[in-house]
């Protein structure tokens, strides 16, 4: 039995990146729907993330399902 073992450190190596990178990139999502905490109560500062946090944190989501969509066709296929 032959094994490849460039090929194999090729795979470990890209499994790697794609799964730090879509922990990363979760995280981010994460962050951006995190309520803020640090303002005053009474200006109302600190109630929730702003518009545009909201819109890349579910765009960060968005990518995330899209990853595993494209996983799950490669699996598939």
């Amino acid at each position: 039995m032959h094994i490849d073992w460039a090929a194999l450190g090729q795979v470990f190596g890209v499994s790697l990146v794609v799964t730090v990178g879509l922990v990363g990139i979760f995280t981010l999502g994460i962050v951006g729907t995190s309520p803020r905490t640090g303002g005053s109560a009474d200006s109302g500062a600190g109630t929730g993330a702003s518009a545009l946090a909201r819109s890349g944190a579910y765009a960060c989501f968005a990518l995330c399902a899209a990853a595993v969509g494209y996983g799950i066709y490669l699996i598939v296929a």
